[in-house]
């Protein structure tokens, strides 16, 4: 089974508008509600492929109670903890003629609840797969992915974990399963900029010698490329489309990656995560089966039957 974790999980309250004017009232021309979090964001993927999960993490108040009913909805398992005050996060996203973002703080994760958490990592067991993604809350101390590594490593549970900076660095020492920085991040770990595959291939062995297993690097409009543990470099391009939308497109691209795993080689993984971050690039919200297949077309593969899921 695999399992996400979202520490801070939120309502996307997106709206879009004609010119915005500050120190005025505004008025919508749209509205739409997305529940999300990295990890949740995953799992709402690897459920549209037909890959089940379960979405772990901590809510709160009627927000938390909203999020858990909607991903459910979304055909999604959770097992979440419910915090005993605060309310999960609210993110307003307006969006005229630029994005404005203002991200809500999320409730303080206390210690009884952190550990109700470590209680359900302790049920897994080997041939399950955790997935680990995004920030930290300042609640929780810095350091809470390698206490959750070495509590799975134990088991055997694979380890797959989407984070940058001092936060990747950290578990880089429990030898996690798969990173996935992008280009970007890859290239503030190392104080440089990476221009070119070559360059990310150069940093992605350093990353590998520092102790990831694998290392999955998305470079936007460049495609991706994957340096795998036996050593293969394999590179995928980009789909043909046009990008309306880079929220959850790392997310989507790291559970059609997953779900690619589950179905077939290293390199038909990397082709579906490749679909998968394309097609939500190219909607409005996180990526849907019928585009993440016709995509895949486009890089010479078929999407498996979502029956033998």
């Amino acid at each position: 089974m695999i399992y996400t974790v979202t520490f801070n999980p939120a309502v996307d309250y997106v709206m879009h508008t004609g010119a915005l004017h500050p120190g005025m009232v505004n008025r919508s021309t749209a509205e739409e509600i997305y529940f999300g979090g990295k990890g949740i964001n995953v799992s709402l993927v690897l459920a549209e492929l037909g890959v089940k999960s379960v979405a772990l993490g901590f809510v709160a108040g009627f927000t938390g109670l909203a999020i858990e009913q909607g991903v459910q909805a979304s055909g999604v398992a959770t097992d979440f903890i419910h915090l005993s005050s605060g309310f999960s996060r609210i993110n307003v996203k307006l969006k005229s003629s630029e994005e404005t973002e203002l991200n809500g703080q999320g409730p303080r994760i206390d210690q009884s609840s952190l550990s109700q958490l470590f209680d359900r990592l302790d049920r897994l067991s080997e041939g399950d797969t955790l997935l680990l993604a995004g920030s930290i809350p300042s609640s929780l101390p810095q350091d809470i992915y390698p206490q959750m590594i070495s509590r799975v490593s134990r088991s055997g549970v694979r380890v797959i974990v989407d984070a940058s900076g001092e936060l990747l660095l950290r578990v880089l020492p429990h030898h996690p399963f798969l990173v996935k920085p992008n280009h970007l991040e890859l290239g503030e770990l190392f104080q440089t900029e990476l221009h070119s595959a070559d360059e990310v291939a150069r940093y992605a062995k350093k990353v590998q010698e520092m102790g990831a297993r694998n290392v999955l690097v998305s470079m936007a409009g460049d495609g991706a490329v994957l340096l795998t543990e036996d050593g293969n470099l394999l590179q995928c391009g980009v789909c043909s489309g046009t990008v309306v939308n880079s929220v959850g497109a790392g997310d989507s691209m790291l559970a059609g990656f997953m779900a690619g795993l589950v179905h077939g080689d290293a390199a038909y993984a990397l082709r579906l995560g490749t679909a998968a971050g394309g097609a939500t690039a190219f909607s409005d919200g996180l990526a849907r089966r019928a585009l993440i297949a016709e995509l895949l077309q486009q890089l010479g593969e078929k999407l498996f039957d979502s029956a033998t899921g």
